[in-house]
């Protein structure tokens, strides 16, 4: 056999093998309303299966410095899993386009920057491919979730102007300081293309037939985002482009509204997209393991479960998230269909990665596989919060559940150690109070010992079962005292924290506010605060 031949078996086998190559199994994780207006959405997933060489990577502005010292730290903790990410999707076919925006003279001899410019230009291209998209048009039905119009410093100020001083002492403008792409990614000469240009990018995808985008790199609220070859330019001008949101950062301060985390920061943002840009992805789903998370990023996560249709918790309990959670954890949302009662769409993939569930239910049956995952993540010996119909929230009074569905009758008393049956005439007035002046415990923290008037019915549940402590009663003239809240030791040793409590008045009393919110900080297994504002922070006039 001929050296020639030998090589042209060689080339034929590698293009034989890549077109055989298998299909990159993704996961899409999105949004859609509950409701048209509701404000509210479902957070859904669905499968695809793409081909790699119809799918591309685009890593979005992984400069080698940045003006935020804390952004350079948290872009050099995930860069070596992205380097990972490009390392696996480029064997297995998939295209790999760095862009490093403002760095183009640094790769002028680059030859993966020449095969981006000897690119043929598409015939399709698109209008304004070039400039910044700040909005698209689905974002005006939502409020923009974090105010960046600081920039989205995150920096100690003292640390930051040591910084600073560094950066000028290196010869570099300290508030842009880079000038190429972190060098724990690596471009391959021989596959890789580098552009910082909307016009160029597109070219590419369409030379090479691309449909699937995935885009990573920071910062997600800004470039990720905005950028000519960006989530919003690529999504409004019909590829099927998704987020890689463990292998991104924002540029978040959290100085600024809403006050909470960094990190929360960022998946305010990633809902952001989800709802109204495109859906999200993970790493894992192309190297295994697990989600990328950042080390300092220790919050818990908290599925807020509402499936009711009298006291309007779909709306006071993401309020009340919204307004007091985001500091110390990150909170997931599952809401009740619209359209199927005995349906919570995401429940199951939700509570999966759950380390507390807080549930507003009343009388609904679940889809087997909801009901199962609800079921392991109790018997795991994880916590659990319920308020007010919460008691019976599978319970259809032992009538039998639509087909595909189950119920759990005896939730009440398995999960929480109560005793509903029944409730008191909604215009009967009770009065509730701690259960002594002086009796101490966490979720009573900052709590005023004064008593307060119960809004709505005065539920009936006593007795209560052992491992039961009661924190507070209410009491109505004339008839027994009843326990209003309670903690629990569950047999499978997990806790739980129950309220009767939960009408949508008593939103507005800093009495349940503070006990519900202490309730969380407990079942979480953290110190609950000794003091917390309960004001609730108010969004900026301006969206973006």
């Amino acid at each position: 056999m001929s050296v020639l031949h030998a090589a042209s078996l060689i080339v034929a086998l590698f293009f034989s093998s890549a077109l055989l190559a298998d299909d990159l199994s993704m996961t899409l994780r999105y949004q859609q309303p509950t409701t048209p207006d509701s404000g509210r959405y479902h957070r859904l997933s669905r499968d695809e299966a793409w081909k790699p060489e119809q799918t591309a990577i685009i890593v979005c502005d992984m400069w080698d410095l940045h003006h935020c010292r804390n952004a350079v730290l948290r872009e050099q903790e995930f860069a070596p899993r992205l380097n990972e990410v490009l390392t696996t999707a480029r064997e297995q076919g998939v295209t790999i386009i760095h862009a490093p925006s403002g760095c183009m003279k640094h790769y002028k001899e680059h030859p993966a920057r020449t095969r981006a410019e000897l690119t043929p230009r598409a015939a399709n291209m698109p209008a304004e491919i070039t400039s910044w998209c700040y909005q698209i048009p689905a974002e005006e039905e939502g409020i923009y979730p974090v105010d960046q119009s600081d920039g989205g410093e995150d920096d100690d100020p003292q640390e930051h102007a040591a910084w600073a001083k560094e950066l000028e002492s290196r010869g570099l403008n300290p508030r842009s300081p880079w000038t190429r792409q972190t060098e724990m990614l690596t471009i391959d000469p021989e596959q890789d293309y580098i552009s910082d240009q909307g016009d160029e990018v597109w070219s590419i995808l369409a030379a090479r037939d691309i449909d699937n985008v995935i885009l990573a790199g920071v910062h997600t609220n800004m470039c990720v985002l905005g950028r000519p070859f960006g989530l919003r330019q690529l999504a409004k001008n019909g590829k099927n482009v998704v987020l890689m949101r463990d292998m991104t950062d924002t540029m978040y301060n959290p100085g600024a509204w809403p006050f909470v985390s960094h990190f929360t920061g960022t998946d305010r943002i990633v809902s952001h997209i989800e709802k109204y840009v495109c859906p999200t992805v993970t790493s894992d789903q192309i190297i295994g393991g697990e989600p990328f998370r950042f080390a300092k990023d220790q919050r818990p996560h908290v599925v807020v479960v509402m499936a009711e249709d009298e006291y309007d918790t779909n709306q006071t309990l993401p309020e009340f998230a919204s307004a007091y959670l985001g500091k110390d954890f990150r909170v997931s949302y599952a809401f009740g269909s619209a359209t199927q009662r005995n349906d919570i769409p995401g429940l199951d993939q939700a509570i999966e990665s759950a380390d507390v569930v807080l549930l507003s239910v009343r009388r609904r049956a679940l889809p087997t596989m909801q009901m199962e995952a609800l079921r392991k993540f109790v018997a795991s010996g994880k916590p659990v919060i319920g308020i007010r119909t919460a008691c019976h929230a599978f319970s259809l009074h032992g009538q039998d559940p639509p087909a595909g569905t189950q119920t759990w009758e005896k939730f009440d008393p398995e999960v929480f150690g109560g005793n509903y049956h029944g409730h008191h005439n909604n215009r009967l007035t009770s009065l509730v109070e701690p259960i002594a002046p002086g009796y101490k415990h966490p979720i009573l923290t900052g709590l005023p010992r004064a008593t307060f008037q119960q809004q709505g019915s005065l539920y009936k549940t006593s007795p209560l079962l052992v491992g039961t402590r009661v924190l507070l009663t209410g009491k109505i003239g004339g008839q027994p005292t009843e326990p209003v809240a309670w903690t629990f030791q569950r047999s499978d040793g997990g806790r739980s924290f129950f309220t009767s409590l939960g009408h949508p008045t008593d939103f507005a009393n800093p009495s349940f506010q503070r006990m519900l919110l202490n309730s969380v900080y407990w079942a979480a297994g953290l110190d609950v605060p000794e003091k917390f504002d309960l004001t609730k922070p108010t969004p900026p006039k301006k969206k973006i």
